[in-house]
């Protein structure tokens, strides 16, 4: 018995409306998780449950048929690029063995799709090929601390957000208890970073000191050049697991929505589908916030 399937025309026209409501509702989404509710995983998984919902409802009129399975399923695993170098997010422990947050919601995904958490090769990936891997088709997705923009978008899908990063400061020193003890002391930041700008306008009397790594941001602190360093929360958590001496600064500076990367076009309709309403059930259970709490994250 053949799947039902639409004439071209009609098919084509509701894909491209699709295309419309999903990109108004993504609008909706961004604005209200970081504008209206910033900093706030709770109230951010309710709008990210509503949205998919929303999505989902308007697409489930048989939009999308597929009379085979996903190619992925055919194939018996995933393929996921991930980090391995980004404690907590994904990161090798004493064994060699990759662990992380990024790394649970990759077999989590895995068990959702395939059955089995076991069904997922993790392939670790640098950061400038975090985006090519997927276009060029050599892995099924990236869970690698990929932050979501409107240029990403353009090249590849990106999922709903499962983690809201935010810039944040770190330092050794007692007497700098809160931001604006940092107001006339010296900041270190990575060189041509976007914490730059966001420093400017949140401490613009703060003499900045441009670093090309965290190895030097953490010599600067240790030789007291500079005051504290600013930098990616979900980085810099890490970094204060690792150097307990070390502590971040309640306040965030700015937040930034990681998703998962996935291919674009057509035939990764379902898969995408499938994707997104997962990690909007991982949010709405709980799941998703016990292991961002596990893994030490903010």
């Amino acid at each position: 018995m053949k799947a039902e399937t639409h004439s071209t025309e009609k098919s084509g026209g509701l894909r491209k409306d699709t295309s419309l409501f999903t990109k108004r509702v993504w609008k909706q989404f961004f604005f209200s998780s970081f504008i209206l509710y910033p900093l706030s995983f709770v109230r951010l998984h309710v709008v990210i449950s509503t949205t998919v919902f929303c999505i989902l409802c308007f697409m489930g009129t048989g939009l999308v048929a597929s009379a085979a399975p996903m190619p992925e399923i055919q194939r018996g695993y995933l393929t996921v690029a991930v980090k391995d170098n980004l404690r907590p997010l994904g990161f090798k422990d004493a064994s060699g063995n990759l662990q992380g947050l990024e790394i649970d919601l990759a077999k989590h995904l895995a068990v959702d799709l395939l059955g089995k958490a076991e069904a997922v090769k993790l392939q670790p990936v640098s950061n400038r090929d975090r985006l090519s891997v997927v276009l060029d088709h050599k892995v099924d997705l990236a869970i690698a601390r990929v932050t979501a923009t409107e240029s990403r978008e353009r090249l590849v899908s990106l999922s709903v957000p499962y983690y809201l990063d935010s810039t944040v400061l770190i330092t050794q020193d007692t007497s700098v208890q809160q931001p604006s003890d940092l107001a006339k002391r010296k900041i270190a930041v990575l060189n041509n970073s976007s914490t730059i700008a966001k420093l400017r306008n949140f401490l613009p009397t703060a003499e900045l000191a441009g670093v090309n790594s965290y190895a030097e941001a953490r010599e600067r602190i240790e030789s007291h050049t500079a005051a504290a360093f600013a930098a990616d929360a979900s980085v810099l958590t890490g970094w204060v697991q690792e150097y307990p001496q070390y502590r971040l600064l309640p306040n965030k500076l700015s937040t930034e929505p990681l998703s998962v990367v996935m291919p674009k076009g057509l035939q990764y309709d379902e898969f995408r589908r499938k994707v997104n309403e997962a990690i909007a059930r991982y949010i709405a259970e709980g799941w998703l916030q016990e292991r961002i709490k596990y893994w030490g994250l903010m």
